[in-house]
């Protein structure tokens, strides 16, 4: 008898500390945003779905210390437009079409930008 009830506190405080890195979903009207967590507490991703279920919109991801890592834009489930990727100094720009990839640009902290001034 002790050892199930220590089970059954064991499964409680597992369910309990799951239940509180649980993704928190919003419904607006056909959009379902949703933010989903790190066993830290931390935010991992956070972005919507469509009514169909498709990706859709902005998405961003972080890493477990709270960095951003993506950016970037779906339109029904597929990846579009620009994506930026931060990888320790580095920026990576995807662009993508239809989830394809069209092009790929990486700066670092060494790369030098020229600015053009009107």
């Amino acid at each position: 008898m002790k050892k199930i009830v220590v089970v059954l506190v064991m499964l409680a405080v597992g369910i309990t500390y799951a239940q509180d890195n649980a993704p928190k979903v919003e419904k607006d009207g056909d959009i379902t945003y949703v933010t989903y967590f790190y066993d830290n507490g931390e935010i991992h991703q956070m972005g919507a779905f469509d009514s169909n279920g498709k990706l859709h919109g902005e998405w961003k991801s972080f890493d477990a210390n709270g960095n951003k890592v993506a950016i970037g834009n779906y339109e029904g489930g597929k990846k579009v437009g620009k994506w930026f990727f931060w990888e320790g100094d580095s920026l990576k720009e995807v662009d993508y079409i239809d989830s394809k990839i069209v092009s790929v640009n990486k700066w670092n902290n060494k790369t030098k930008v020229a600015i053009r001034d009107k």
